[in-house]
């Protein structure tokens, strides 16, 4: 007889199992479901559980025995007509049965929370469809295109590269430069898809966070550009560039926590006070704008294999340009790299500064110095592309509000104490 502790996690397992059967079920019920509902999902879900406990002693043969004679059963009751309510002759709560056997046999097998998340993505898959209908309509082939350029980038390209350094010093590793670009065309891709989803409903507010999702640099580009035809539009213009640069700000810290913990945790504080003085000086823009809604700026297609490509030639030369700098010239040289970097594209240069962190190259302290210095740079660009397409109503505003975002980057970047 098993130990009590083994009866025991077996009857948690199969309490996990029924609850999520039951979850599912209840939402097929609702739904209008006439294949299965709430019992018999909640039996099938229970069934795959059992099926899983027995395969532990009386071998994997048992799965099968369990599983095509359920798969049969779902056959027989597809073709005999008993699809969806409303006509729907889809094979939705024929592949959810399915699914939930297998998340019994999971639940019971050791893999409880992965049959619990799987359970959960099941019930949420099935509840939002019309949301995902919607989706799918509202997208057109530009941005069907957009997500398979995203499938070639991510799932194609990226297992073949090799996983070692070449190249001079070494640094230059295929896949795991491939990597920042699959996270970074990632990351675009969401923004853009969003702001496709939205259009010109987004208004103010989401017009500067997708952009600064997106491309904070063309976000103030493409609104410089607007304020110029229309002075009237400086003030909103000017908010939706600082909104853009917030999301930069937090940008910059997804990709510190993602690619170097230890900078990351450095670098939150004065990343955090860096942000909050964005974020005031939103505020002040905001309540001088006029209440109008913007449409989010005409954002160019961040999965293009061209795109894609350009960003890695570029991450590549910033790998090779640091580790001969501080080669050469030592920590000073590493600053002149990332301000020159960090003038076109902030991605690049977190990335590069934060491998080199986590490689022991680099102390954390010294690599989001680094990053703020890019920063700094990154924002005095956009100050002066704002000033020099926007026309005079909104080249004052650009200046003063990319001014004091700018040197409270360099302050943080010179003054903010050490971490000890």
């Amino acid at each position: 007889m098993p130990p009590p502790a083994a009866i025991s996690e077996a009857f948690l397992n199969l309490g996990v199992a029924a609850g999520l059967g039951l979850l599912v079920g209840l939402q097929r019920q609702r739904a209008g479901a006439e294949t299965a509902g709430i019992r018999t999902f909640a039996l099938v879900t229970v069934g795959g559980a059992l099926a899983g406990l027995a395969a532990g002693t009386a071998g994997p043969w048992v799965l099968a025995a369990a599983f095509l004679p359920l798969a049969a059963l779902i056959v027989l009751a597809h073709l005999g007509g008993r699809g969806e309510a409303a006509g729907d002759a889809g094979l939705t709560t024929e592949a959810a049965l399915l699914a939930m056997f297998l998340t019994g046999v999971l639940a019971m097998s050791g893999w409880r929370e992965l049959a619990t998340v799987a359970g959960a993505g099941v019930a949420v898959l099935l509840h939002l469809k019309p949301q995902l209908h919607a989706l799918a309509g509202r997208l057109g082939e530009e941005d069907f295109r957009a997500v398979m350029q995203f499938v070639l980038v991510a799932l194609v390209v990226l297992p073949v590269l090799p996983d070692r350094g070449f190249g001079p010093y070494g640094v230059v590793n295929p896949r795991r430069a491939w990597l920042m670009v699959v996270l970074i065309t990632g990351l675009g891709l969401a923004g853009y898809i969003a702001a496709k989803c939205l259009g010109a409903r987004a208004g103010t507010l989401a017009a500067g966070l997708l952009g600064g999702l997106v491309s904070s640099t063309a976000t103030t580009v493409s609104f410089a550009r607007r304020a110029r035809g229309a002075p009237g539009f400086a003030a909103l213009a000017a908010l939706v560039m600082m909104l853009a640069a917030a999301v930069l700000v937090f940008r910059v810290g997804l990709l510190l926590r993602v690619t170097a913990p230890a900078v990351f945790g450095a670098a939150l504080a004065p990343l955090a006070a860096w942000g909050a003085v964005v974020l005031a000086v939103a505020s002040v823009l905001h309540r001088r704008a006029p209440r109008a809604a913007a449409a989010p700026a005409e954002l160019g297609n961040p999965s293009e294999l061209r795109t894609a490509l350009t960003f890695a030639a570029l991450y590549v030369g910033i790998l090779l340009a640091v580790a001969a700098a501080q080669d050469w010239f030592g920590t000073a040289g590493l600053f002149a790299v990332a301000v020159l970097s960090g003038l076109t594209d902030m991605d690049a240069i977190t990335l590069s500064f934060g491998r080199m962190s986590a490689r022991g190259e680099l102390g954390p302290d010294t690599a989001w110095r680094l990053v703020l210095a890019a920063g700094v740079a990154n924002t005095l660009f956009k100050a002066g592309l704002a000033a020099t397409l926007g026309g005079p109503a909104l080249r004052g505003t650009a200046l003063a509000a990319f001014g004091v975002v700018a040197a409270a980057g360099a302050a943080i970047a010179w003054w903010w104490p050490a971490a000890t």
